[in-house]
């Protein structure tokens, strides 16, 4: 099974796997918000850690899928807004790789505890292509405007020191082996308290943010519609799969 949960206590640990790198495509998005929905009709679970197996947390979208059948984006993004839209406090726990669209799962979680093997990118503008995922609402909200944009305008990888610094991490464990345990003791934490309480907390704070994302998303994709058709796009997916530079034309 692509995503399974056991629980532990009032924690539930949800795990999601899509090897070789857990690459997001919206069969498994679909999967990960059923089981996040399921839990929050389990009145046991106060709190939930969202983990992925292997090296990689998730290094991007798949959206060729069951035979390279085309995947819209926009379906993609339907999920999306069901991962916002989870009523239980989630921890994320990311090793390795996050990138692109799987930052954007890193973002659903309430609180991220990272590996000092984390490697965290909003890496688009070197593929010539736009923000998706509601990253463009999500990454602000975290760690502010202004880092947001060097993330997005750049493409550069976060490591765990500056992610910890920059609110993007609010732990580092100090090893893949000791990531899981250390996001369960913060899940934990919040699981001792009282559960009510703690869910009205979170609403209050979260405000109406599965909206916002779902119309954030629609911005994102009408971007990135037209930036497909682009020379740059062609040449950005090229550059990133030679691993080189993009020698991008603006057209």
């Amino acid at each position: 099974m692509p995503v399974t949960t056991r629980t532990d206590g009032h924690v539930a640990l949800v795990e999601f796997e899509n090897p070789p790198a857990n690459f997001i495509n919206v069969d498994l998005a679909k999967e990960i918000a059923d089981h996040l929905e399921a839990l929050d009709r389990d009145a046991d679970c106060r709190a939930v850690v969202l983990c992925s197996a292997g090296k990689n947390f998730c290094a991007g979208a798949d959206l060729a899928q069951k035979g390279d059948r085309r995947i819209s984006v926009a379906d993609l993004y339907v999920q999306t807004e069901r991962l916002f839209g989870a009523k239980k406090p989630i921890v994320a726990a990311i090793q390795g790789a996050a990138v692109g669209a799987g930052l954007g799962v890193a973002l659903v979680g309430d609180f991220r505890v990272v590996s000092t093997s984390v490697r965290l990118t909003a890496n688009f503008v070197k593929l010539g292509f736009h923000p998706g995922f509601g990253l463009t609402l999500s990454l602000p909200r975290v760690i502010g405007q202004q880092r947001a944009s060097l993330m997005f305008l750049t493409g550069r990888r976060i490591q765990a020191e500056d992610a910890l610094a920059w609110g993007l991490a609010d732990a580092v464990s100090a090893s893949d082996d000791t990531l899981r345990d250390d996001a369960l003791a913060l899940a934990r934490e919040i699981a001792e308290n009282a559960p009510l309480a703690v869910q009205s907390t979170r609403a209050t704070l979260r405000g109406e943010l599965a909206k916002a994302v779902r119309a954030q998303t629609d911005v994102e994709l009408k971007e990135q519609t037209w930036l497909r058709e682009t020379e740059d796009f062609a040449e950005g997916v090229r550059a990133v799969n030679e691993r080189r530079s993009g020698n991008f034309q603006g057209r």
